[in-house]
């Protein structure tokens, strides 16, 4: 059908005429219906490695970017120039929950609400599924690393590469869209730890408020277990690769089990995922929660703007949060919050605030001279991650390109095939090693391959293809990392990156879980269904792991140490907890202990992060905290008026 919007594979990358749009009668870029559509940001011309495909690329981010249907270029926000002096709640942090936050707040009529965001919108190509991971390492990332590691990415000179969504949707605009909860058992533990409130009955009405799920009425997914009117549409990509099915014959033929549906009655096993998008488009938090409410007049989202301080005062011995400084458009401004302040910035940024607020440990603000407002020892501690190790093997097939004229005609014109989802990374397991049992599973099974993206060089390990032939990555993910690290400033400069120490894998029990996984990864590559690949393991060897025998659990638990593959799902830093724990720096309604006005809510607030993909439950943690706030103020004002 539109043979002419791009040129075959023959013509010559500099022959400009056969890359000409004008002459497509059954293709025109469409007139957006707006006075200003949005049609900023990074280009694919700016993150791909395009060398004669330049043309190529140019066209496909044109045509991307002025489809309403991919970019939405009609329904985005439109940004504050400038704060106003006072709002009543401040929502800092633009990424999983801070959108739901600032939606829901802004639902009430009465309420002014700001959110705040240190990147800017989320650029045309990241709507588009297969383009998972492309603009990590760019300017939408805050590029942050760790540092001392002793049991981790030691083959980095023990530092290991945390990358961070900096843009309005954080990292759902990175990430790969998979929606899962955890378990049951992973909000038992939250509850037995004294936070009251949090226990599966208690958070489960508010995943199905924020789930909107596409499969219920096909029958494909129980209604028991999914909600079908919130913001947030979950349904599986139009596109998987044939190999991700043959996987999921192998994971039958080796009894590791399959499953229709990890959030379901039977979680364990393989599957293709539902994911968190819509009709092969990425559908990211902002898009669900703040598109839809774009135009309502008492919310105010700031971009490119970076809170600095948590203003408090003190009278006697009661400390209130009364607003944030905030760097925006070169200028400085300080803006009150008349009821809160809700920190949403993620796990690294919300801790690093408090820090930077006089917030934490009196020994990590004396290091600093900044002066101690609260002393709050949890702050910054409790730092951990999901941890994994990737397997490379070669298909025996000359390397092919999933990007190319055929795919991105077919999914410019209805968004599907192989761009309209994320290749192997939608495949995924969830089993268990012998250090727990079925209903309380600790590995998880990640794969990557068969992607349709641009080349990136060596910028994302996990689309290098090795020895010019397909290559898919098998990882072995620890979803309950027992290891613990923690967050400090390097200086009391907003701007400079605060130390992190992960302290990932220093615990025998995570390398052991890992270790396992392995193990159930090399049992499936050995699957009938799999033979036909003549799959064969790439060896990357570390130099100091060849003195251990190959296979030996010495050499795994030394590979892993060396070679380690970090998941992007930090947590912890702002624990929640009662006030009898003292290392809780949140209580279970998520206000910050000793501090009135002043809440978190993202990641960094689960005292153990859950047992698989997190996105999810950080929109339901934002759909919570907005409740409480709702709760607490709709009893204050029934008190106010004596009722």
């Amino acid at each position: 059908m539109y043979s002419n919007l791009f040129p075959s594979p023959t013509s010559s990358p500099f022959d400009v005429s056969s890359y000409l749009v004008p002459n497509l009668p059954d293709y025109q870029v469409p007139e957006a219906p707006c006075s200003s559509p949005f049609t900023s940001g990074l280009t694919l011309m700016d993150v791909c490695y395009g060398g004669s495909t330049n043309l190529f690329l140019n066209l496909l981010s044109m045509l991307t970017t002025y489809s309403t249907v991919i970019n939405g270029v009609c329904e985005r926000i439109t940004p504050i120039d400038k704060p106003t002096l006072t709002y009543d709640f401040i929502v800092v942090g633009g990424g999983a929950a801070g959108p739901v936050v600032a939606s829901r707040l802004s639902e009430n009529a009465n309420w002014s609400v700001l959110l705040v965001e240190a990147g800017p919108d989320e650029p045309a190509g990241t709507q588009i599924p297969s383009n998972l991971l492309l603009y990590l390492g760019t300017d939408l990332d805050w590029k942050y690393k760790t540092t001392n590691e002793s049991h981790a990415c030691l083959s980095t000179n023990g530092s290991c590469s945390w990358p961070r969504g900096k843009n309005l949707g954080g990292c759902t605009s990175h990430h790969g869209m998979m929606y899962h909860r955890g378990h049951e058992a992973d909000y038992t533990k939250w509850y037995q730890m004294g936070n009251s409130g949090w226990a599966w009955s208690d958070v489960l009405p508010f995943f199905l408020k924020s789930e909107n799920n596409q499969e219920v009425q096909t029958g494909r997914v129980d209604k028991n277990y999914h909600g079908t009117s919130g913001p947030m549409i979950v349904e599986r990509f139009p596109w998987q690769p044939q190999f991700a099915w043959d996987v999921m014959h192998a994971a039958k033929q080796v009894r590791l089990g399959v499953t229709e549906d990890f959030v379901g009655p039977n979680p364990i096993g393989f599957t293709v995922a539902q994911t968190i998008s819509k009709n092969g488009v990425r559908l990211s938090s902002p898009r669900a929660y703040l598109w839809p409410h774009r135009n309502r007049p008492n919310l105010h989202i700031a971009l490119n703007a970076t809170a600095t301080k948590v203003n408090t005062k003190k009278v006697g011995s009661t400390v209130t949060a009364t607003g944030i400084d905030l760097f925006m458009n070169n200028q400085h401004y300080t803006v009150n919050a008349k009821k809160e302040v809700i920190l949403s910035a993620g796990t690294i940024n919300s801790a690093q605030l408090l820090l930077l607020s006089g917030i934490g440990p009196k020994s990590v603000l004396d290091s600093v001279k900044i002066s101690q407002v609260l002393d709050l020892p949890g702050v910054g501690e409790n730092l951990h991650n999901h941890q994994s190790y990737g397997v490379d093997f070669n298909i025996d097939h000359k390397a092919i390109k999933e990007l190319n004229i055929e795919s991105a005609t077919q999914y410019l014109f209805d968004q599907t095939g192989p761009m309209s989802a994320t290749g192997l990374a939608q495949l995924s397991g969830i089993l268990a090693s012998n250090l727990t049992t079925p209903d309380d599973p600790d590995i998880q099974i990640f794969f990557a391959g068969f992607q349709a993206v641009c080349d990136t060089g060596d910028r994302i390990p996990d689309l290098v293809p090795y020895n010019n032939k397909i290559t898919v990555r098998f990882t072995s993910v620890n979803v309950q990392p027992r290891s613990r690290g923690r967050i400090t400033l390097a200086s009391g400069n907003s701007s400079t990156h605060p130390i992190i120490w992960s302290n990932d894998l220093a615990e025998p029990a995570d390398r052991q879980i890992i270790y396992q996984g392995i193990q159930k990864i090399l049992k499936l590559t050995k699957a009938k269904a799999l033979r036909k690949y003549r799959l064969k393991a790439i060896d990357d060897t570390a130099p100091q792991c060849k003195q251990y025998t190959k296979g030996s659990y010495a050499y795994w638990d030394c590979q892993m140490q060396y070679n380690t593959r970090p998941e992007n799902h930090q947590s912890g830093t702002c624990k929640m907890g009662p006030s009898t724990d003292p290392m809780a720096v949140v209580d279970p309604s998520l206000k910050v202990h000793g501090i009135n006005g002043l809440r978190v809510a993202d990641a960094s607030i689960m005292p153990q992060v859950v047992s698989g993909n997190p996105v999810a439950p950080i929109v339901m943690i934002g759909e919570r905290c907005a409740d409480f706030i709702k709760n607490d103020y709709k009893v204050n004002n029934l008190h106010s008026r004596g009722e």
